[in-house]
């Protein structure tokens, strides 16, 4: 009878263990949905407008420690040959050598490792910036849709991200009497539970 006990209550540990194990995940995975994700590119024009390129095709992941959020692996990687532009002329400039360069460097990538909460669903994510070859650090700060708290890993999530950039920092030093020197990057998409 003392060893049929003993079964029973590791049986029973067991299961409670699978139960909190299933309601309480190490990590929270998700990737970005590409049909409902865009990134924005602003610099100002000859001082007093400004100039804005559009992104439409990216893609990548978002995964959190846990609900308290005190790690982060953010990857975005945004196809910069798909560059959209007001008119056609800038577009052509933008894909062209003087800026991204988009025959040699095809991609623009963000990658995060290191999150600082800055409320309950908004947080500072440090990390790098790659663009024409050339990878410099940058800071997003990124608003959650839902506060860290609530996050289960089985629910939709959006983020609204922002950074600036100099960029002279990644080559892009032509028409400096002409385009401002600092960019300021957006990044509006949903994350879908569960893609790594």
């Amino acid at each position: 009878m003392w060893v049929g006990t003993r079964m029973a209550m590791a049986v029973a540990a067991m299961l409670m263990g699978g139960a909190g194990s299933a309601t309480a995940p190490s990590s929270l995975a998700y990737g970005i949905d590409p049909a409902r994700a865009r990134v924005q590119a602003k610099v100002g024009f000859f001082g007093l407008g400004s100039k804005t390129a559009h992104f439409p095709r990216l893609e990548g992941r978002v995964a959190l420690s846990d609900r308290d959020a005190q790690a982060v692996t953010l990857d975005v990687r945004i196809d910069a040959q798909a560059l959209e532009a007001g008119d056609s002329l800038t577009r052509s400039r933008l894909r062209g050598p003087d800026f991204f360069d988009v025959e040699r460097y095809p991609r623009v990538i963000f990658h995060g490792s290191t999150m600082t909460r800055t409320g309950p669903h908004s947080a500072q994510v440090a990390g790098t910036i790659t663009a024409r070859g050339v990878t410099r650090p940058a800071t997003l700060a990124v608003d959650f849709s839902r506060d860290f708290a609530a996050m289960t890993g089985h629910e939709p999530v959006h983020i609204a991200a922002s950074t600036r950039i100099d960029r002279r920092d990644f080559g892009m030093t032509t028409y400096p009497l002409i385009v401002g020197r600092q960019v300021t990057i957006t990044i509006d998409a949903d994350l879908v539970p569960g893609r790594d």
